[in-house]
């Protein structure tokens, strides 16, 4: 993982919590995001790299220019959690992490590329960095 980019969303408190723990350890992220508002809001806490994007226009990305690491995608609707796994999974080899509290099938996740789904009741899942 040292010296790739880890990328991660962030639509809920978790994912926000997993963001300023990223910070915390001076972790190389981009947050990826399709909502302006979302956008403004980690703008705002100090997320350097935030990348808004139409996950309707796949030509349109704009990734930061670095190799691509782990992926670490909160979920906060299923429709969009898949979405962001179709983009996320080509981008990298390393393991894609789908952190969930609902009870939506892993299989869908899995399917779709995800190497792990994590359940959460509180939305800490820091210890996914240590390993």
């Amino acid at each position: 993982m040292e010296g790739r980019l880890i990328i991660v969303t962030a639509p809920n408190e978790s994912g926000r919590n997993f963001v300023k723990l990223l910070m915390f350890k001076k972790l190389a992220f981009a947050v990826l995001t399709n909502s302006a508002q979302e956008e403004r809001q980690l703008k705002k806490m100090g997320v350097e790299h935030v990348v808004r994007i139409n996950t309707m226009q796949a030509g349109k990305w704009n990734f930061p220019k670095k190799e691509i690491g782990c992926v670490y995608l909160f979920e906060n609707s299923l429709n969009l959690t898949c979405r962001f796994l179709q983009i996320c999974r080509p981008l990298t080899s390393d393991s894609v992490y789908v952190i969930t509290q609902g009870c939506n099938p892993q299989g869908i996740y899995r399917g779709l590329g995800a190497d792990h789904v994590i359940y959460t009741l509180n939305g800490e899942v820091g210890f996914l960095l240590n390993g």
